[in-house]
């Protein structure tokens, strides 16, 4: 199995194009399955997981094709064989893959899928999913590790849905499925991070009527006549923090270009406090400076427009640089405090106090070791610590980093880090 590894103390200087989000391209590639008609992408990342659904998509029967040298891709869903998706294996692999359940449902009816995989970072159940397609008036039975869904709309149960969370892939599923059935669909409590947003905005583009985008309450009127088009992915301001957590720990200067800066206000405060040096650009966020920095009171992460629980880790890194005592309040997830036991091999000073709480004590140098990483965000997180700490870290199990980070050590390498990619 391959592993980074990483010589610790160079400067990261020069410039990023922050390509397409990954937390949108794999709603937004589910929605083509919603028209028989092209889809065309552009913006797309190449990270594995965009592959892997690509490749899913094929197995299924549609037309696929993408040139990843031009972030692009084209998809036309016109005939699929849906036995394909209960007996793929590729659907075990990641969670996005329950995103396929609300277009299909929505367009022949039925369908069975396998369990997904993907990150264990928290108990992201299927509940939220499944009770809503429930509510709804759908049949569900789970048997094994696979979901059978049927809906007939003439046994429609309720035009409304309330989420007992503001989950962002329940709320992509259950407005992907709204999108594509002849009447409207209330949903309460729903998520209105970017790429939901982005989402939304695509289905507008198909035929769909959608109201309430960017908040918590949308309304949909579907049609079974949605048409292709183009879509642009919004930029993936989760990887905009990496770099700038990674430019301002290793005392460089980045200028990070096609950035949304809405999306990113709360991770900003956050910066601000510690005494991070940055500027706001028109579409770009440079970050620079010798700065000391300083130890916050708490981090709490959020339902947007709080603070990205994607961006917790990566903030817990520069916290072991900053001088006091900081606290970190993880609400969402409670296994995402996996990162910290790696960086006390490092040399941070850290204390677990429950899954939802931990002290992290600074500035305390970090010094290269072997790690490993345990999800996607963490195994980032990892990557940075390895560029700071003195010597030499071998940060393993890379296949999640992999996952949503387009040729992470390429690019960090063209900045000047000193890492590459070991084959086992």
């Amino acid at each position: 199995m391959a592993y980074f590894q990483i010589e610790g103390g160079n400067p990261l200087r020069g410039e990023v194009e922050i390509p397409g989000a990954k937390n949108a391209a794999l709603p937004m590639l589910c929605a083509s399955l919603l028209t028989r008609e092209k889809c065309i992408f552009h913006n797309v990342p190449e990270i594995s997981d965009v592959v892997t659904l690509l490749d899913l998509f094929d197995e299924m029967g549609a037309e696929v094709a993408h040139d990843f040298a031009s972030k692009t891709v084209e998809i036309t869903a016109k005939d699929l064989d849906l036995s394909k998706l209960v007996s793929s294996e590729l659907a075990k692999k990641m969670r996005a893959s329950i995103l396929t359940l609300g277009p299909l449902l929505a367009r022949f009816g039925s369908v069975q899928i396998r369990q997904p995989g993907g990150c264990v970072i928290g108990a992201r159940s299927n509940a939220t999913h499944l009770d809503a397609f429930q509510n709804l008036g759908a049949t569900i039975s789970e048997v094994d590790d696979s979901i059978s869904v049927s809906f007939d709309r003439e046994k429609f149960a309720h035009n409304w849905v309330l989420f007992s969370e503001a989950s962002v892939t329940a709320t992509e599923n259950l407005a992907l499925f709204a999108a594509g059935i002849e009447d409207e669909v209330d949903l309460f409590f729903t998520a209105a991070e970017p790429h939901v947003q982005a989402t939304c905005r695509m289905l507008q583009q198909m035929g769909a009527q959608v109201s309430g985008i960017g908040t918590h309450h949308l309304s949909i009127r579907g049609t079974k006549n949605l048409t292709g088009g183009e879509f642009t992915l919004p930029p993936d301001g989760i990887l905009v923090g990496t770099y700038a957590v990674a430019a301002a720990l290793t005392r460089g200067d980045l200028l990070l270009k096609n950035v949304d800066h809405t999306e990113l206000l709360s991770f900003y405060g956050a910066l601000k406090r510690i005494g991070v040096n940055f500027q706001i650009q028109q579409n770009a966020l440079r970050v620079s400076g010798e700065q000391k920095f300083q130890a916050i009171p708490k981090i709490q992460t959020a339902i947007y427009p709080g603070f990205p629980t994607d961006l917790q880790s990566l903030v817990g890194v520069l916290l072991t640089q900053c001088a006091g005592k900081s606290m970190i309040f993880e609400t969402l997830f409670e296994n995402r405090f996996t990162y910290l036991v790696e960086l006390e091999r490092m040399g941070a000073k850290v204390k677990i106090l429950n899954p939802h709480q931990a002290k992290i004590y600074g500035p305390t140098p970090l010094h290269g070791a072997e790690v490993q990483s345990w999800d996607l965000r963490a195994g980032a997180a990892m990557v940075i610590a390895g560029l700071v700490g003195e010597g030499t870290t071998r940060v393993s199990h890379i296949n999640y980093i992999e996952r949503g980070y387009e040729r992470f050590e390429e690019n960090l390498r063209a900045l000047g880090a000193d890492i590459r990619r070991v084959e086992k």
